[in-house]
């Protein structure tokens, strides 16, 4: 089922074309079309220029906020021409990506000032020099224009074209990852090869190094035929690796590494992760360092990595000390999301993806976890409307921690949470007893009731997580031998500091903070919930 569609917004700078545009892709779609200034001057009863002169730009942007919350609270589909300054408020910009398809309209400096026939009414630029008031405006810009879930330029282009562009984002099920200039889409599909295709097209890649796993290439190997057929004479190598985390090594990545070399790869090639979280995280790895970074698209075929390693920028491999010690934060280009990759799921590999969806909703959002436990037999099941929903909202609530918290110094520890007792396990398994998501699931329980057992946690919420784990066929327990055998790789957990742990705590539903806590303390109440 595709979400109903969203409002259309346009963004970017003054005279790039939003009223013109807008009113085009309007009159296409059969929806209506509202200037965001005019409505602000209808409102105040003032014009643009008379707020600035009497009430100051910080009251003309309160204003706006307060028009966009009411706009696009309404639910109603419309096409909305935003001013030049809308999106340099984070908040306002923040909401606006969630609610709305956001598209950028971009031209340079000269072609600016060429379409504007005079400053009256163009407050931001009266100034000695129109011109360098326009770069210094656009420069300031350039990171909150950005953030969007499309750029398109309007050089040498009309005004048709361009519209004919934003139709066709209309009916796409578009998520933003905010990171300035370095954000991107991340777009939901179901079985529409198509969507990689045109992706691939827009980066005008000059070689794509593919990287798969022996299963992927078997069950989905056609999807991503049929996607590469679409594109022309393009250089293609694919890098198949054996399937599991048993791959996630510095040997692989070498290997990686030395058959795109051979390959004669270059700066503006792409490389195109094709598989689940371990293809996910070594494919962004050796494109952080192939020729010191070449763009990487991921294209998640799993639950686990649709929510979790593909988006985020999380890369790397493990190490014999332990599960992804060595890596880098390298975001990618694109994120592609195809719900019919699920389809020849195993149901495990299912169930433990969910896992990584359950631990997003215990420490971010309590709506998302009332929402999984709605459909957690659907889920289960493997449902295709349920795992979209479900899917979505997962990665929308970590995409808000990402983007205010990137490299993990703060909140994003969160989404370690069961990763430290999940993380031992597996590595003392030789990551052959457990998948990922299962050993996330028991590690979460058991940290969660031992700090309950702490009394950082509130009564019942372990309970809570621990029944909504096994309805979605995981499970839960592990016995105290194994957590004292798998120990060791703990203190070697990259949260340790000298003798004590950073641990994630869950406080509320839907709620977390990180915790510091002795590692005897932390040992001795995990053997006790054991």
């Amino acid at each position: 089922m595709i979400p109903a569609r969203r409002p259309i917004v346009l963004s970017g700078f003054m005279a790039t074309g939003k009223s013109t545009v807008g009113r085009l892709v309007a009159n296409t779609l059969g929806v209506s079309f509202l200037d965001l200034d005019d409505y602000v001057v209808e409102q105040a009863g003032k014009s643009v220029p008379e707020i600035f002169a009497s009430e100051g730009e910080a009251r003309f942007r309160e204003r706006e906020a307060e028009a966009i919350n009411s706009i696009l609270g309404d639910g109603i589909p419309r096409v909305i021409s935003f001013g030049g300054g809308t999106v340099t408020i984070e908040h306002v910009r923040h909401a606006t990506l969630e609610r709305a398809t956001v598209v950028t309209l971009t031209a340079r400096a000269e072609t600016i000032l060429s379409r504007v026939a005079s400053l009256q009414g163009r407050p931001n630029l009266v100034a000695r020099s129109p011109a360098d008031r326009t770069r210094d405006l656009l420069s300031l810009r350039r990171e909150a224009y950005g953030e969007c879930h499309a750029t398109i330029s309007t050089e040498g282009v009309t005004p048709e074209e361009i519209a004919s562009k934003i139709v066709a984002l209309a009916d796409r099920d578009l998520l933003a990852m905010p990171l300035g200039s370095r954000s991107y889409a991340i777009e939901l599909a179901d079985d529409e090869p198509l969507r990689l295709t045109s992706t691939l097209k827009e980066l005008r890649p000059s070689s794509i190094i593919v990287v798969t796993d022996s299963n992927v290439r078997r069950f989905r190997g056609h999807w991503l035929e049929s996607a590469l057929a679409n594109i022309g004479d393009l250089r293609t190598l694919t890098i198949e690796i054996a399937p599991g985390e048993t791959s996630k090594t510095l040997a692989t990545i070498a290997r990686i590494w030395n058959e795109a070399l051979a390959f004669g790869v270059d700066r503006d090639a792409v490389v195109l992760a094709f598989g689940g979280g371990v293809v996910g995280d070594l494919a962004g790895f050796a494109a952080s360092t192939l020729l010191r970074g070449v763009r990487c698209v991921q294209v998640a075929t799993t639950v686990l990595s649709m929510v979790d390693s593909s988006v985020g920028g999380k890369t790397g491999f493990d190490h014999a000390a332990g599960k992804n010690l060595i890596g880098a934060f390298f975001q990618p280009s694109r994120v592609l999301l195809d719900l019919a990759h699920l389809s020849t799921l195993p149901v495990r590999e299912r169930a433990a993806g969910l896992a990584e969806v359950v631990k997003i909703a215990l420490v971010t959002d309590a709506s998302l976890l009332d929402a999984i436990e709605a459909h957690a037999e659907g889920l289960a099941r493997g449902e295709r409307d349920a795992l979209r929903t479900i899917v979505r909202d997962a990665v929308q609530a970590k995409i808000r921690v990402v983007r205010d918290d990137e490299r993990e110094s703060g909140r994003r520890a969160l989404l370690n949470l069961g990763h430290t007792v999940g993380h031992a396990l597996e590595a003392h398994g030789g990551y052959a007893a457990h998948l990922h998501g299962e050993a996330v699931a028991v590690g979460t329980v058991i940290e969660m009731k031992a700090t309950e057992r702490l009394g950082l946690t509130p009564r019942g919420l372990a309970a809570r997580a621990e029944t909504l784990f096994r309805r979605l066929g995981l499970a839960t327990h592990t016995s105290p031998e194994d957590i004292a055998a798998s120990w060791p790789y703990v203190l070697a957990d990259k949260k340790r500091a000298a003798t004590s742990m950073k641990l994630p705590v869950v406080t509320g539903a839907g709620q977390g903070a990180v915790e510091t806590i002795s590692l005897d303390v932390l040992r001795a109440a995990a053997l006790a919930v054991t």
